[in-house]
C-alpha cells in the first residue's frame, strides 16, 4: 500500500487499479464504462487512445476525469488551424535580462495530455506528437528530451465535421493503441443524467478526488508484463493480422504495432480481471478498438459502402478461435 495525505492506496494490483479508477470516474460519469476500460488499459500497456464522438458526450470530461483519478499531470491542447509544433512541444525564449535562452517546455511535457479536437489542427501540427507518441520524448532545436512517466495521450475528434478539418494520416492513427466511439447515452442513462445534475448542477471533474497513484500505475505495469499468453493465442493473434492484410476490401491491414497492442492489450485486460493469463475472449473484445482505425480500405469498399468496421466483424466471424483449455492455463507459468 501507498499513503497520500492519510488515504492509502493499492499497489501492484491491476485490478485494483481499474476498480479504484472505475468507482471514482462513476461519480460522476454516467454510463461509457467502456472508454474506461479501454482508457485504464491503454494507460496500464503504455498505449494512446482516440476518442471519436459527436459533441457533447463527454469526451474531454472523460480524459479529464482519468487524469484525476489516476493522479497524473493533466495538460489539454485545443487543436486548431493556427496551432504551431512549437506551441505542443516547446522552444528556447530569449530572456533580456540574462541574455540567454531558455527553454519554455510545451504542454506536451505532462502525464496525460490531451489532443482536443486534434484533426482541427494541420498535419504539420499533428506530426508534432508522433515522436512524443513512439519515443515518449521530444527534440527541440536539435535537443531531445524525455517525457515524464507515466505518459499517455488521450485525442478526441468529432465525426461528424467536415469543414475545417484535417484526416489523420495513417502514421498518426496507428500510433493510438485503440480507437473508441463515445456514443450517445441510452435513454435511461440521459434520465439519470438529469437527475443527477438536477441535484448537483456543478457536477463535474472537481468533484472527484485521486483513487490511485503513479507509483500504483507503474508497478501495476510491471505485474501485467509478467501475464501469460500461450502459444495459441498468439497464433490467433498473427491469424486476426494477417487476415486483416489479406481481406479483399483493404489496401493496408495492421502493421506489426497493431501485432503488439493485441498483446500488450491482452495482458492488461486479463489482469485488471484478476487473471494472470489471456484468453481468447481478450482478443476478441480488443478487436475493433485496435484494428478499425488502422484499417485502409480500397476503392472497391468504398464503392460498396464497406466500413472499416463492418471488415473486423468478418474478421472476428471468420478467423479460427483457438480452442484451449483455460483449466491448464491457471497453472501454466
Amino acid at each position: 500500500m501507498s499513503e497520500i495525505d492519510g488515504t492509502e492506496f493499492s499497489v501492484g494490483d491491476p485490478q485494483a487499479v481499474y476498480d479504484e479508477i472505475r468507482a471514482e470516474t462513476e461519480r460522476v460519469l454516467i454510463g461509457n464504462d467502456e472508454a474506461i476500460e479501454y482508457l485504464t488499459i491503454a494507460l496500464l500497456s503504455r498505449g494512446h487512445l482516440l476518442l471519436e464522438g459527436v459533441p457533447g458526450v463527454a469526451k474531454t470530461t472523460i480524459a479529464n476525469l482519468l487524469a484525476r483519478a489516476s493522479g497524473l499531470e493533466y495538460q489539454r491542447i485545443q487543436m486548431t488551424p493556427d496551432i504551431l509544433p512549437a506551441d505542443i512541444t516547446g522552444t528556447h525564449v530569449f530572456r533580456e535580462p540574462t541574455g540567454e535562452f531558455e527553454l519554455q517546455r510545451g504542454p506536451v511535457f505532462a502525464n496525460l495530455v490531451v489532443a482536443d479536437e486534434i484533426n482541427r489542427a494541420t498535419p504539420k501540427t499533428q506530426s508534432a506528437l508522433l515522436e512524443a507518441m513512439q519515443e515518449r520524448s521530444v527534440t527541440i532545436e536539435g535537443e531531445t528530451l524525455a517525457l515524464p512517466e507515466p505518459f499517455m495521450v488521450v485525442a478526441t475528434q468529432n465525426p461528424i465535421e467536415m469543414e475545417g478539418v484535417f484526416e489523420l494520416p495513417e502514421a498518426q492513427r496507428d500510433r493510438f493503441m485503440f480507437k473508441h466511439t463515445v456514443d450517445l447515452p441510452e435513454r435511461d442513462e440521459e434520465a439519470e443524467l438529469l437527475d443527477r445534475f438536477d441535484a448537483e448542477p456543478t457536477l463535474g471533474p472537481d468533484e472527484i478526488g485521486q483513487a490511485v497513484t503513479p507509483e500504483s500505475i507503474q508497478s501495476a505495469r510491471r505485474t501485467i508484463a509478467d501475464v501469460y499468453v500461450a502459444d495459441p493465442i498468439k497464433e490467433y493473434i498473427l491469424d486476426l493480422v494477417a487476415a486483416s492484410r489479406d481481406h479483399t476490401h483493404t489496401d493496408h491491414g495492421v502493421s506489426p504495432r497493431g501485432t503488439l497492442a493485441f498483446q500488450n492489450g491482452a495482458k492488461a485486460r486479463a489482469a485488471i480481471r484478476g487473471r494472470d493469463y489471456a484468453i481468447p475472449d481478450d482478443i476478441k473484445a480488443l478487436t475493433k478498438p485496435i484494428l478499425a482505425h488502422r484499417l485502409v480500405l480500397n476503392t472497391e469498399a468504398e464503392l460498396g459502402d464497406v466500413r472499416a468496421t463492418d471488415v473486423v466483424e468478418e474478421l472476428v466471424d471468420t478467423v479460427a478461435v483457438p480452442d484451449m483449455d483455460i483449466a491448464n492455463l491457471q497453472t501454466t507459468p
